[in-house]
């Protein structure tokens, strides 16, 4: 996809196959001329009720006389002096869905003086850019015959061509092809993408990228280092474990990184503690919190964000077999802290708790875990919010605002020692669960107990990783988040 930036001086004489105008029903400004230029249709088509200029309310006209575009569509944005970032998604999203509807090779957009409230112009710049890449996904992988691809090649956004425009519209089609990246890596059936799988995508993306670099560590390096704790859910499964470690190097040798790590269980049947039937082909979405890390990688090497970035990829299998993992077992982690397995679908926990420890040897600046980790978090928040832990306060409140930023939104949930003891375990130093009550809670309070040096946050995206239903697929946060954050790093 080809998005560029153009001044808009006379859009009656804009060549393209679509022409979008955001405006309100008021014949003024830009509406105006392209009125007179129709010699007075859009003002017959508003005055018959055609167009009342609401929020998202379209006019589409396959054909109009008086400009050089083939097409012109009309996008409500409502009487008021602003709108709320979440109208303009729907005044872009409606615009792209005419587009393709109407299978047009470009577009062009024009906003029309559109001012969102308590956003600079160039964050419409990036929250355009990276819809309109999101809007070009398709899967096609395992279909024999595949939804037809996106007949968009190219988009242009009306607004002056300068530095700081260029880089908001690149930084977001990185971040829109970064979240491509984690959908299709998440929609991605368990026997294909395997953990080997996703470390040989690891690998491809260092090859695309010079700043990146990839180091697999295999099981009987794991078992080396102690890692008890992540190789006991694979234990069960033909597939090996993977620890994936992606290092990005945008900054000084000297600068801190910081680090991502990511569930990534490409299958989870629950082990000997199997879970339901229904619904249970949706666990190859257990390995989004992955797939997030590898978006989030992919998207600021596209950006050059000058800064260290190092993603942790904590890949198995979770299978039962003569060899899996029991309830009651107990195992001991890298940290050297032994835990009782009582039950073997709270696998997620397991394989994070090992990578945090691992992270540590990187000296992070900070360290996010990203994972479908409790449908706990599910009840508590749905699928709008992610669910948000930390042992900072200060860290907490940075990834609220980088989510309010990016519209993809976190919601901080108590960390509270007083939910500590329900992990408490006769025959361990602790258990791998902490009973029904505020399951999401015990679990990001186990995954603390591994992370006490360090500035750590959970983010519980077991709502918010895919969709059920008639619109099932991957999502790709929070990959729009964790960019989010990092952008504001890398700008000091």
């Amino acid at each position: 996809m080809q998005i560029s930036l153009k001044p808009g001086k006379d859009t009656s004489k804009i060549t393209t196959d679509c022409l979008v105008l955001i405006c309100n029903a008021s014949l003024d400004g830009t509406l105006a001329a392209i009125d007179t230029a129709c010699q007075g249709t859009i003002k017959s088509l508003i005055e018959r009720g055609d167009f009342n200029g609401k929020v998202g309310d379209t006019l589409y006209l396959p054909a109009v006389t008086g400009l050089r575009a083939k097409r012109l569509v009309l996008i409500g944005r409502g009487d008021g002096d602003t709108v709320s970032d979440s109208d303009v998604d729907k005044m872009i999203n409606a615009a792209l869905q005419v587009a393709t509807k109407n299978q047009c090779k470009d577009v062009t957009l024009h906003f029309n003086d559109t001012q969102v409230e308590n956003r600079k112009a160039t964050w419409l710049l990036q929250r355009s850019a990276e819809l309109i890449e999101v809007a070009q996904y398709r899967y096609t992988a395992t279909v024999s015959k595949p939804k037809p691809a996106a007949t968009l090649r190219r988009a242009t956004l009306i607004a002056a061509n300068t530095d700081a425009n260029r880089k908001s519209v690149a930084a977001g089609q990185a971040i829109g092809h970064g979240v491509n990246v984690a959908r299709n890596l998440g929609d991605l059936p368990g026997n294909i993408c395997t953990p080997v799988y996703l470390s040989k995508e690891a690998r491809k993306l260092a090859r695309q990228h010079e700043a990146i670099s990839v180091t697999v560590l295999d099981e009987k390096k794991m078992q080396q280092l102690g890692m008890g704790a992540l190789l006991s859910v694979s234990a069960g499964s033909d597939q090996p474990a993977q620890l994936i470690v992606i290092e990005y190097k945008g900054g000084k040798k000297s600068d801190a990184p910081h680090a991502l790590v990511g569930k990534g269980i490409t299958f989870d049947t629950g082990g000997i503690s199997l879970k339901p039937g229904a619904k249970m082909d949706e666990m190859k979405y257990d390995m989004c919190g992955a797939a997030s890390v590898i978006g989030t990688m992919s998207a600021i090497a596209e950006m050059g964000l000058p800064l260290n970035v190092v993603g942790i990829v904590a890949a198995a299998e979770n299978m039962p077999n003569g060899r899996a993992t029991k309830p009651g077992d107990v195992v001991t982690s890298m940290s050297g802290q032994t835990i009782e397995i009582l039950n073997t679908d709270a696998e997620g926990r397991l394989v994070l708790c090992d990578a945090l420890t691992y992270s540590a040897r990187f000296k992070p600046a900070s360290v996010i875990d990203i994972a479908t980790l409790t449908g706990a978090c599910v009840v508590a928040l749905g699928k709008h919010a992610i669910g948000l832990y930390s042992n900072s306060d200060e860290f907490a409140r940075e990834l609220i605002d980088s989510g309010n930023a990016a519209r993809d939104r976190a919601w901080q949930m108590p960390l509270w020692d007083d939910y500590q003891p329900q992990l408490d375990s006769n025959f361990a130093d602790m258990a791998n669960i902490g009973g029904p009550e505020a399951g999401s809670v015990t679990a990001a309070c186990f995954l603390s107990r591994f992370c006490k040096d360090l500035r750590w946050a959970h983010l519980d995206i077991a709502g918010a990783a895919w969709n059920s239903g008639a619109n099932k697929g991957a999502t790709g946060r929070p990959v729009g988040l964790l960019c989010q954050y990092l952008q504001s790093k890398a700008a000091g």
